[in-house]
């Protein structure tokens, strides 16, 4: 089978690598030429375990290949994803001109039926919006070829993302009619050999529930926030809380874990835009609307006990920051607690060292020089005042204590993501300040 991806972006570099793991014919497309020639190299522009080893296989295998012209493939392919970015607007919602442009140059290029599957995150009516932008070009060229839209949204873990992609949770498809639905059954097949779940239904409940599902899990997250800053008051371990509710069937255990607030390109751009969508169809979503503002003033909690544990006076201390991307296994700083973090401790006078496995050159690109880059976890830590665990990287989980207490000049650690015990800490004369407890 023959199949197009447009965007070479994290989800459409991923799909593409494990659809051509699966022995499928894929052709990228980006418009970015540089991209495109350093990935027809095997070079990755992104950080994810394991992608660049997939992509090299299957570039020399013969079945993954690059271009920036859609035109060079679409005679063969059966189907043309769109896996562009649509990133937030001035009001939340989602900007969508990047998934109307790849619908323009799908019409324009198409000479048989082909369908448009769509794999970007978008609001629910933009398969509508899309396939409008593809009859008005078929108008403009005076042709009536027939074609299909549908709707696969991604649901990938930075850092899981081949993992995910390869074992799924479930596949979820929007089609309108039976051929579309065929071809996508085509394509999924070995997945459902492997008795993964491919759930079929219309499009628009495709779109909502890519939607639903983050903003489910990230309402998850805010409330467990929540709960932790009420410990924090009351005397009580959120631990402890989080054993006693996760034991519920009717809640389970997964994505209850308190900490200092969550990032990244998925969950902030998502409940953003559902909150617009709820907007837009004149209904108040009230629950998401108090997890966005739940997640924002979590992200000021390492600060706020700082500039508390100091009395007020940050102005001339040394902070060590473990940790720059928004989660483990990635580079990506989208949205990322650090970035406030660093913020605001900068607008209070404090020297800023920080360590990242990956994610330093992004921070580079970011926020330029106001920090000091260090080449590991303990050269950070040199004569500073408090140290701060703000991303859970596995290197950052057993640190030699001994060591830490001896180069730093205070002994304050804030742990951001709750990993460390906080006895242990105490034995080497260190004060570990958790996030309700």
């Amino acid at each position: 089978m023959d199949i197009a991806i447009v965007g070479t972006g994290y989800v459409g570099l991923v799909s593409g690598a494990c659809f051509a793991e699966m022995g499928v014919n894929v052709t990228c497309v980006d418009v970015d030429a540089s991209k495109i020639s350093r990935l027809q190299l095997g070079e990755i522009p992104i950080y994810e375990p394991g992608l660049d080893i997939m992509v090299k296989q299957n570039l020399e295998a013969g079945r993954l290949h690059f271009t920036t012209d859609l035109s060079y493939c679409i005679d063969n392919v059966e189907l043309v994803f769109s896996a562009v970015g649509t990133p937030p607007d001035e009001d939340g919602s989602a900007d969508l001109k990047y998934v109307f442009e790849v619908a323009r140059t799908f019409a324009q290029n198409i000479k048989k039926y082909t369908v448009l599957v769509t794999k970007s995150t978008v609001p629910v009516g933009t398969a509508k919006k899309v396939k409008a932008v593809i009859y008005e070009e078929l108008k403009k060229r005076g042709v009536d070829i027939p074609f299909d839209v549908a709707s696969n949204p991604e649901f990938l873990k930075e850092g899981n993302a081949l993992k995910d992609f390869m074992n799924p949770d479930r596949i979820v498809i929007g089609v309108e009619n039976e051929h579309a639905r065929n071809l996508m059954d085509k394509l999924y097949k070995p997945f459902v050999q492997n008795n993964y779940q491919v759930l079929f239904m219309d499009i628009p409940s495709a779109e909502m529930t890519k939607y639903a599902a983050n903003s489910m899990l990230a309402t998850r997250i805010s409330f467990m926030n929540d709960i932790a800053n009420l410990c924090e008051r009351v005397g009580a371990n959120v631990d402890m809380v989080r054993y006693g509710i996760g034991t519920d069937a009717r809640i389970g255990a997964k994505f209850l874990y308190s900490g200092c607030g969550y990032g990244g390109s998925c969950f902030p751009k998502d409940v953003r835009a559902l909150i617009q969508t709820g907007r837009e169809n004149g209904y108040e979503m009230c629950v998401i609307e108090a997890v966005e503002k739940v997640n924002t003033r979590q992200k000021s909690v390492i600060f706020d006990k700082l500039f508390n544990i100091f009395d007020k006076k940050l102005k001339g201390r040394s902070v060590a920051l473990w940790g720059l991307a928004f989660k483990p296994e990635t580079d990506d700083m989208r949205e990322a607690t650090a970035l406030v973090v660093i913020d605001k401790l900068i607008k209070a006078g404090v020297k800023v060292s920080v360590y990242d496995p990956v994610a330093i050159d992004e921070c580079k690109r970011r926020i330029g020089n106001v920090v000091t880059y260090c080449k590991n976890m303990y050269e950070t830590v040199l004569d500073a005042d408090a140290l701060v665990l703000v991303t859970e990287w596995e290197q950052f989980h057993f640190p030699d204590w001994k060591r830490v207490k001896k180069l730093m000049k205070g002994n304050v650690v804030i742990d951001g993501r709750n990993i460390y015990r906080r006895k242990d800490l105490e034995k080497e004369g260190i004060i570990c300040y958790g996030i309700g407890k």
